[in-house]
């Protein structure tokens, strides 16, 4: 059973879902260079465009990209307002592993006080 996670919490795990595939990313690391559109996108994939328009509603739902649509073209363009707050998150992370790490390290330096 998961315990209650507020908000904040489960939005950062749909982003983290988001990017752990591999195809998601890419779209994200071609959308770092500017808007595009659903086809163009698509172009490089092997799939049909109805399984890749499912990676770009993951990515929309975690609001990762937005889109929009002018008559029958819908273009996406990068919201890095949620990579922003992953990106806080894992620096909080490392900061108290480095703390942890620190305090072991401290702790295997110090000499035995009952050594034989």
């Amino acid at each position: 059973m998961v315990p209650f996670m507020p908000p904040q919490a489960q939005q950062l795990t749909r982003v983290f879902q988001a990017l752990a595939d591999p195809t998601r990313r890419a779209v994200l690391e071609r959308l770092s260079t500017g808007p595009a559109a659903m086809s163009e996108l698509a172009r490089p994939f092997q799939m049909a465009l109805p399984s890749f328009a499912q990676h770009l509603n993951v990515l929309e739902d975690c609001g990762l990209v937005r889109s929009r649509k002018r008559g029958r073209v819908r273009t996406f363009q990068l919201a890095p307002k949620p990579l922003e707050d992953a990106q806080d998150w894992l620096a909080q992370q490392r900061e108290i592993w480095k703390r942890r790490l620190d305090q072991l390290d401290q702790y295997l330096d110090e000499p035995w006080e009952n050594e034989p």
